[in-house]
C-alpha cells in the first residue's frame, strides 16, 4: 500500500472531519471548566470570587476576539461566544472550532490563574434570532438559578453542615425557600452584586480617538473598536432588548 492509498484509507476513520456549521445558522462556540468545582473550592473563596470573575471575564474576551465573535456571555465557570450566519473562520469547521474553543480557553485561563486548568468545548446552532435571544435567556436563567443555590449551599456550609448535609437540605426547595434562607441569616439575595446573579457581557464598542500627524501637527479623529464588559445586565424583557441592540450593530471588522 503506497503512502497515497495508505492517508485516504486512514482518513476515512476522521469520522467528523468534514462537519461544518449549517449554512445561514448563527451558532455559540460554549466552553466549560472540567472539574472546576473541585478546582475553584481549593483557590477561591466561594460562594463567588471576584478574581475568579476577573479570570472569566478575561478568558471569554480572549475567545471573543480570536475567534472575532459578536458577543460573549460568562457565568459561573462557563463562557457562551456569538457569531452570525455568515461567519466563515476555519471554513465553519465544527470539530477544528469545539477544539480551537477549548483550547485558547484553557491556555488563557491558565496563564491566568497559574496553574493548570482544562475546559471542554461545544457547539450551538439557531436558525434565526428569535433562538438566539431564547438561548441567552436560559443560560442567564440558568446563571441565576445556580447563584442562588450556590449562595444557600455555601452558606449552610460555613456553618458546619457537610457537602451531603447543605445539599439534602437544599433539595427539591422552592426559590422562595432558599431567599428565606439567606434572609434569616442576614443576606438580602436581591442585594448580591449583579454579575453573581445575572452574569457578564463582553461585546463590540466604538470610541474615537484623536491623534496627531508628527509631519505637520495636525489632529485627527479616527474610530476605533474595543472590548467592553458589561456586569451589570438586565433581565428578561430588559435582556431581550439589550440583546436586539448588540444584533443589529455592525459585525466586527474582519482582521
Amino acid at each position: 500500500m503506497d503512502a497515497d492509498e495508505m492517508a485516504r484509507k486512514m482518513r476515512q476513520g476522521e469520522l467528523f472531519h468534514g462537519l461544518r456549521l449549517l449554512p445561514g445558522a448563527w451558532a455559540v462556540l460554549r466552553v466549560d471548566g472540567r472539574g472546576f468545582s473541585r478546582f475553584t473550592q481549593e483557590r477561591f473563596e466561594k460562594p463567588f470570587d471576584p478574581l475568579f470573575h476577573r479570570m472569566m471575564v478575561r478568558t471569554a474576551s480572549a475567545l471573543l476576539e480570536e475567534f472575532q465573535g459578536v458577543y460573549a456571555y460568562t457565568q459561573s465557570d462557563e463562557i457562551s461566544v456569538l457569531f452570525r450566519p455568515d461567519w466563515s473562520l476555519f471554513d465553519r469547521e465544527v470539530e477544528k472550532l469545539v477544539s480551537l474553543s477549548a483550547s485558547v480557553a484553557t491556555a488563557t485561563f491558565t496563564h491566568a490563574v497559574g496553574v493548570p486548568a482544562v475546559f471542554d468545548g461545544r457547539v450551538w446552532m439557531g436558525a434565526d434570532e428569535r433562538s438566539v435571544l431564547d438561548y441567552f435567556a436560559w443560560r442567564q436563567a440558568d446563571g441565576s438559578r445556580c447563584s442562588l443555590q450556590g449562595w444557600c449551599y455555601w452558606t449552610l456550609r460555613k456553618e458546619g453542615l457537610s457537602a451531603a448535609q447543605a445539599t439534602r437540605e437544599l433539595d427539591g426547595r422552592s426559590t422562595a425557600f432558599k431567599n428565606e434562607l439567606l434572609f434569616q441569616r442576614g443576606i438580602n439575595f436581591n442585594e448580591v452584586p449583579l454579575w453573581q446573579r445575572r452574569g457578564s457581557a463582553i461585546r463590540w464598542e466604538r470610541y474615537v480617538k484623536e491623534g496627531v500627524d508628527p509631519r505637520d501637527g495636525s489632529r485627527h479623529q479616527t474610530t476605533r473598536r474595543r472590548l467592553g464588559v458589561d456586569s451589570e445586565l438586565p433581565m428578561k424583557e430588559a435582556y431581550e432588548r439589550y440583546l436586539r441592540d448588540v444584533l443589529a450593530a455592525p459585525p466586527p471588522e474582519p482582521r
